[in-house]
């Protein structure tokens, strides 16, 4: 619990840390969420294609049958001639006419006959502050605004001067909506101004203006609801508190249908196409450089319009969620994730971070697209992300630190593959002290102390080593802990660090391994004209205090302390009285009595020596010789019988 309860405090920090981020708006996180907001159109692909709307395009086709832009008004009038002939419900020129041109007449007379064309208006707002001179603008301005002392509060976008098409064709034309775009600061284009501000009036955009003529409202039926939204009719369109609408895109370029002009002045189109449509003309050739960056893609800006159109007829708005909103869902899901990645490895705490990150992606796509909601990926995500490298590398600092407390502790005494196993399992070795039974091992070399009187300081310290080197191979090799080299005594012990159930018929295993191997030695040393090691082992299986004990901060070892150790060393000392190269305790030859009799231990010879009064018990301890039998020969357990005579222990 304390394990993982730190790296989840952590967890919850960084969350915090986004939750703050997304109330003041982090820029860095703003400009990646308006990217995975593209994102989202680019996979959602082309939709179905709009149907109250169509495109003429004075496309490149146009261009090279025609001529160059721009062309004589009275072609333009054809268009619109041919357009109202085939029945356009309304007709909206993204083409501004502000300067006089040949057949301005013409042209004026085919706007005016037609009753539905829309004219743009086009607002600047870098020039000089200017006023209303033309009383038809005035006529075109939101005939009613509500609450509009919200503007001291969020002050709506406002212009300095409007460049207005001739009069003769303002007055000709249905209605005049601006066509201002402004994108966002990486470029893109997202937002459509619905209302800007000039000289005190507030003016509508063209598809606004457009959709209201198509549904036969008049500009009474048209009333902005300052900071909140446009009532047109009994659709309401929502805004942000500067009269903007995020525009609902229905596909990249193309998804509206599009006819050539050619095909117009042609009479090649099918009147049915046009029939009760909302027409827009405007350029989507490329060399006249009417093209938008949208999250879709690049697209001429007239239909950008068109998409615009098509979202209010059918009152598809997109609303992006509340700040508040935003916030709890970083906290709700930085919080779940912080306290689960803390139970999972780094590479399943990866997998996690990539089920949460695409769940979050999966949930925002489908609200995004099947209930207009814009839902922020950018907080949640980056937070899910950061709080699994840092918790990971929180993590990995601690666990490497622990490893290699783990491996300088254990390293001399267990193998390599020990030491690994404590070191992806801590739980299993306690590094302060606890009760465990085990099966200790003492070693002690006879007549030491008269083999160094006789020998050189080298020699003694040379065959030693090479002594204490074979055995500590071996008892590695049957996963036994060294625990300590006492001058020409060995300490080893089974059972601990890890858990070893069979840690009695490991310790037994181990001894006479280590007795063969010494009796190798001899002949070894005999041919080498040395003196040969003659050793005595003592084995004991009980429950005993192991763990780290020494001074903190100055000496530690890991060892173990208990009767059980002392009669352990005792059972040692008694090789010499009895003669007998190993002797093991009553309670050791219970653990393994029934893989004895069973076969699954090696061959043995077991013989009860003697019954032995042990300080602290009160009933005496038997003792008993352990030794291989050749092949051939049968195995025994000779019990100790409980006539024999107790003994007291000799010190060694």
């Amino acid at each position: 619990m304390r394990k993982t309860l730190l790296p989840t405090i952590i967890g919850v920090i960084v969350t915090l840390i986004f939750a703050a981020f997304a109330v003041i708006k982090f820029v860095p996180l703003e400009r990646l969420e308006l990217l995975l907001y593209d994102v989202r159109y680019y996979l959602h692909g082309k939709g179905d294609p709009l149907k109250e709307v169509v495109i003429v395009g004075i496309d490149d086709r146009s261009l090279e049958k025609i001529g160059r832009w721009p062309w004589d008004r009275s072609r333009i009038a054809s268009i619109i001639d041919s357009l109202s002939d085939m029945g356009a419900k309304a007709i909206v020129m993204d083409i501004i006419f502000s300067e006089p041109w040949k057949d301005d007449d013409v042209l004026a007379a085919s706007i005016k006959k037609a009753g539905n064309v829309i004219l743009p208006v086009v607002f600047d707002f870098k020039s000089e502050k200017t006023k209303i001179t033309e009383d038809v603008l005035y006529d075109n301005s939101f005939p009613m605004v509500r609450n509009s002392g919200n503007f001291k509060i969020f002050p709506p976008i406002s212009a300095n001067k409007v460049l207005m098409p001739l009069k003769e064709f303002s007055k000709a034309a249905k209605t005049l909506g601006h066509i201002n775009m402004i994108p966002d600061k990486d470029g893109v284009l997202r937002w459509e101004m619905m209302a800007i501000e000039f000289d005190g009036e507030i003016f509508p955009c063209i598809s606004l203006q457009a959709a209201r003529v198509f549904m036969g409202l008049p500009m009474e039926a048209m009333m902005l609801n300052a900071t909140n939204g446009i009532q047109l009719g009994d659709s309401f369109i929502p805004t942000d508190f500067w009269g903007r609408s995020l525009i609902r895109y229905y596909g990249p370029e193309g998804t509206t249908p599009q006819i050539s002009a050619l095909d117009i002045f042609e009479g090649k189109i099918d009147p049915s196409k046009i029939k009760d449509k909302i027409v827009l003309i405007g350029a989507t050739a490329v060399g006249i450089y009417d093209l938008r960056v949208t999250p879709t893609g690049i697209m001429p800006g007239v239909e950008k319009h068109a998409n615009v159109i098509t979202s209010i007829l059918h009152k598809d708005f997109i609303l992006k969620i509340t700040n508040l909103t935003n916030v709890l869902i970083i906290l709700i899901s930085g919080i779940i994730f912080s306290i689960l990645i803390v139970k999972l490895k780094a590479l399943f705490g990866a997998m996690l971070s990539f089920i949460f990150i695409g769940a979050l992606f999966l949930i925002t796509n489908y609200f995004f697209f099947e209930k207009n909601l814009w839902i922020d990926l950018s907080y949640p995500g980056s937070n899910i992300l950061i709080t699994y490298f840092v918790v990971t590398a929180y993590r990995y600092a601690t666990e490497e630190r622990y490893a290699k407390r783990i491996r300088g502790m254990f390293s001399s005494y267990v193998t390599e593959r020990v030491v690994n196993e404590l070191i992806k399992n801590p739980n299993l070795a306690k590094l302060g002290g606890e009760r465990r039974e085990i099966t200790v091992m003492f070693s002690d070399v006879r007549g030491f102390t008269t083999f160094s009187e006789k020998h050189a300081p080298e020699q003694v310290v040379h065959i030693l080593n090479e002594y204490l080197g074979e055995m500590t191979d071996i008892i590695f090799q049957w996963e036994g802990t060294l625990d300590k080299f006492v001058g020409d005594e060995i300490v080893a012990f089974w059972g601990a660090p890890l858990p070893q159930e069979n840690h009695a018929e490991l310790a037994v295993k181990c001894t006479l391994h280590m007795k063969r191997r010494l009796d190798e030695l001899h002949v070894k040393w005999e041919s080498e004209g040395r003196e040969s090691l003659y050793v005595g082992f003592g084995l004991n299986t009980g429950e005993v205090i192991v763990g780290n004990i020494g001074a903190d901060g100055k000496k530690m070892d890991y060892t173990v302390i208990g009767d059980n150790v002392n009669l352990g060393a005792r059972v040692e000392g008694l090789t010499r009285k009895y003669n007998s190269d190993i002797i093991i305790t009553e309670s050791t030859l219970d653990k393994i009595r029934g893989i004895i009799t069973e076969g699954k231990m090696w061959r043995l010879k077991i013989e009860g020596l003697d019954r032995v009064a042990v300080k602290g018990k009160a009933e005496p301890v038997a003792i008993y010789a352990v030794s291989a039998v050749a092949e051939g020969e049968e195995c025994t357990i000779a019990e100790c019988s409980a006539e024999k005579e107790v003994v007291k222990f000799s010190e060694k």
